[in-house]
């Protein structure tokens, strides 16, 4: 009985965050689709350029809101309802001063972070008013992270999954008519992903306006030790999401070197369904957190490890269907961006999708244990498993590997470093759940 009910929340909560991660997704694949078919293939590089900001701004929503969420469960889960508020106070306080840094970068900094970047020309007009407009809506991306989050713990799953689902589709249909028939071009891109944000917040707003939540903001200073344990608790999500900033900028230089242009227009097509695929497997992984934070502070071990074999063989099914859709179908997949016909860009996109996606088994065990490792209070494995994957090994990797096998190893380096960070994670389980699976939880912060 007790199983059947443990794999039921696991359920509930895994499939309706999957869904909405799917959907938060389409923000960027939606983007990519109109750019590509509106402004050809600059425009696809040059939103290949501006969406590592992206993927720092919504990792950053996600570190507090992740961060905060998991505390705030667990702080629920033992009847502390003061320190929740606390926490959740701290958690906007977090996210509002994240904000004004992003907004003072989206007006003075657009073009000197594109110049590193290596954009130029019509390139560079392009990505500078698609980059200026995100840091612009920066303050409407992480508050809509922060309250997914909170939404989720709160016992509202499904409302968060409406919300992203909801803004997505909104993103989806607003890049089409700005795009289009309005004319806008980039900057209509980019209106219509910053739009989405408040949207699925209008979604969210009655569960705060009913008084359906548990959380409430309170009079309260900024606390240093508690702001700082939310970022600590959230780091390994702001990484999962950051490392794909950094890989695109370190594949994007390393592949303009060795195919220009055309060849990081093709990178941008497998960048893009990357954020798709690893979307399902962050869907899987916060979807448990929730469940995971709650059993862990009320001593339930046993359904904890159980939620995570569920996550994990979950996480297979999907692998094994995900990688035998893009082997099957690259080249369809490569055709639909390839607006152009570029020849070159369609055998480069072909290639590089059978092999890049090779990781998708180890990049999702990868993504779940460390959720589950942030889900325990147990910061620093969750840390060192998000580090590794994110900058220590992809970075020499990629450089390695490309200089040996040119185009084929910058493909090849993403699989590697995701096989090498899953034994690594597959060893500090093995150590850490012996060491310490008699122990109780420590009283959050």
């Amino acid at each position: 009985m007790e199983k059947s009910r443990c794999f039921r929340e696991f359920a509930r909560y895994a499939s309706l965050n999957v869904l909405g991660m799917l959907g938060l997704s389409c923000y960027i694949l939606a983007d990519t689709f109109f750019v590509s078919q509106g402004l050809g293939t600059n425009g696809l590089t040059a939103l290949n350029l501006a969406i590592p900001i992206y993927s720092f701004i919504h990792g950053s929503g996600l570190m507090i809101g992740m961060g905060g969420g998991t505390r705030y469960s667990i702080l629920k889960s033992q009847k502390n309802h003061e320190a929740a508020n606390r926490v959740f106070t701290n958690a906007v306080y977090l996210a509002v001063g994240f904000a004004v840094c992003f907004v003072l970068a989206g007006i003075f900094l657009p073009g000197a972070i594109l110049t590193l970047f290596g954009a130029e020309g019509d390139v560079f007009r392009l990505a500078k008013t698609y980059l200026r407009v995100i840091l612009l809506f920066a303050p409407a991306f992480l508050m809509n992270n922060l309250f997914l989050c909170f939404v989720r713990n709160d016992g509202e799953p499904q409302r968060s999954m409406t919300a992203m689902i909801v803004g997505s589709l909104s993103n989806v249909v607003l890049d089409w008519v700005f795009i289009f028939p309005c004319g806008m071009g980039m900057f209509g891109a980019a209106f219509a992903t910053g739009l989405a944000p408040i949207i699925s917040m209008a979604v969210l707003s009655p569960h705060v306006i009913r008084r359906r939540n548990g959380f409430h903001f309170i009079k309260c200073r900024m606390q240093g030790r508690l702001a700082a344990a939310i970022l600590s608790s959230g780091v390994p999500s702001l990484v999962t999401e950051v490392s794909s900033g950094v890989v695109i900028i370190v594949f994007n230089a390393i592949i303009m070197r060795l195919e220009g242009n055309v060849g990081v227009a093709a990178y941008g097509v497998i960048a893009n369904l990357s954020l798709v695929i690893i979307a399902v497997y962050t869907g899987i992984a916060q979807g448990i957190q929730p469940v995971i934070s709650r059993n862990y502070g009320a001593g339930n071990f046993r359904d904890i490890l159980a939620t995570l074999r569920y996550a994990l063989i979950t996480m297979l099914i999907f692998s094994v269907l995900i990688y035998t859709g893009v082997f099957f179908g690259a080249s369809q997949i490569a055709a639909v961006f390839n607006s152009e016909n570029n020849e070159m860009l369609q055998s480069i996109a072909t290639q590089g999708l059978r092999l890049y996606f090779l990781a998708c088994p180890f990049a999702g065990f990868n993504v779940i244990l460390s959720m589950y490792f942030t889900s325990t209070e147990q910061s620093n494995p969750a840390n060192v498993i998000s580090l590794l994957r994110g900058f220590v090994v992809i970075i020499p990797m990629a450089f390695l590997l490309s200089a040996v096998w040119k185009i084929q190893g910058v493909w090849c380096a993403f699989p590697a470093t995701e096989l090498l960070v899953a034994a690594v994670g597959a060893v500090l389980f093995t150590v850490i759940n012996n060491r310490k699976k008699h122990a109780q939880p420590r009283q959050p912060l």
